[in-house]
């Protein structure tokens, strides 16, 4: 698949591409939110979640709409230190601070462009803060993208939109020529999502999660499948063979490792099938090189040899080593060249205690 953020009709056809040696390509995290990096040890939300939506509206709701723009560059900036320092050079970050838009999007690609990570962000939009929030959402997504950012149209979720905002978000993304960035039926509450969003896809959408889809859910597009994540919330196993589109993995904000993504997709795999091999995982990790083709040319260099996935799969306490991105070493001996990470883990705890006081 080509780059959801451009439109030169290209397609590649993919071969599983295995290591010999102690390099890789730079990995993909196909869905991320890097607002959520300031939220651990966050205070208990005022009454326990039962259910993802409860979940929702307890936790992720009242945290992103605390969210000023300064902790959002600090999260952001801690959130690509940590990606680095997994080998993840390119992320693709899913994003919402309702009382922070404007402007929101060029804050963490530039944070991110600090530390020499690669950012495809998307602002989701939602009519949860009424139809003026919708639509200010829209419009950080077009300033950004119009301004020359490498971004996505975001839609937080079909069951939070109206219709309206769904066709204009879709109708955004056609006129810039991107894709879509949705999470997609993670919940029983998101259900209907294929029949709302059914004429609005392309194959540059990105459709997060899927695991309440029907195997023939008649949307195009790449699956964004997040394991770790879909076990936390107690949603259930998106089993992402049934789907005819291609798979990617993300992390939906529990950081950037990529290969502990691999690990866990695996054996959730296992566990429905047997049979099933870590090679098809590794195909859904190297999606992201589809995804975003510039991370194909990004060198990781990791503290184990090989890196095939019959290795990985079952090796603990792999790390990189060296890690060059468009050409640039980042990384080096495990410590990122553009920025004192231990700076940036000090400002990020301000700004996290600065978050908490505010739930």
């Amino acid at each position: 698949m080509a780059d959801p953020a451009a439109d030169d009709g290209a397609r590649t056809t993919r071969t599983i591409v295995v290591s010999t040696d102690a390099t890789t390509p730079g990995l993909v995290c196909a869905h991320h939110h890097l607002y959520s990096v300031l939220a651990r040890g966050m205070p208990a939300p005022p009454k326990v979640a039962h259910n993802f939506v409860e979940i929702l509206e307890q936790v992720w709701w009242r945290l992103d709409a605390a969210l000023d723009l300064e902790m959002l560059r600090w999260s952001a900036m801690l959130g690509a230190v940590e990606a680095l320092e997994q080998g993840t050079t390119t992320i693709i970050d899913h994003h919402e601070s309702p009382n922070a838009i404007e402007g929101s999007l060029s804050v963490i690609a530039d944070a991110c462009g600090e530390v020499g990570v690669r950012v495809i962000p998307a602002y989701g939009i939602t009519d949860r803060h009424g139809a003026d929030g919708a639509k200010r959402g829209l419009e950080e997504n077009r300033r950004f993208i119009s301004e020359g950012g490498r971004g996505l149209v975001g839609i937080h979720a079909a069951f939070t939109c109206s219709d309206e905002s769904l066709e204009a978000a879709a109708g955004l993304a056609q006129d810039l020529g991107v894709g879509v960035h949705v999470h997609v039926a993670e919940d029983g509450a998101d259900a209907a999502a294929p029949g709302r969003l059914g004429g609005l896809t392309d194959d540059r959408w990105l459709l997060a999660h899927g695991v309440h889809l029907p195997d023939q859910h008649g949307l195009a597009g790449t699956v964004l499948h997040n394991p770790r994540s879909n076990l936390n919330n107690g949603v259930g196993y998106a089993n992402p063979v049934r789907f005819v589109n291609p798979v990617a993995l993300g992390t939906d904000g529990f950081g950037a490792s990529m290969i502990e993504s691999f690990r866990l997709a695996y054996v959730m795999q296992r566990d429905r099938d047997v049979t099933a091999t870590p090679d098809t995982a590794w195909g859904w990790l190297q999606t992201g090189h589809d995804l975003v083709p510039d991370a194909k040319g990004d060198v990781v260099t990791w503290s184990y040899t090989p890196m095939d996935p019959w290795h990985v799969a079952f090796t603990d306490g792999i790390r990189p080593r060296h890690i060059e991105v468009a050409g640039e070493v980042v990384l080096e001996d495990g410590t990122c060249t553009r920025i004192d990470a231990a700076e940036v883990r000090a400002r990020a705890a301000e700004q996290s205690q600065r978050l908490h006081a505010r739930l």
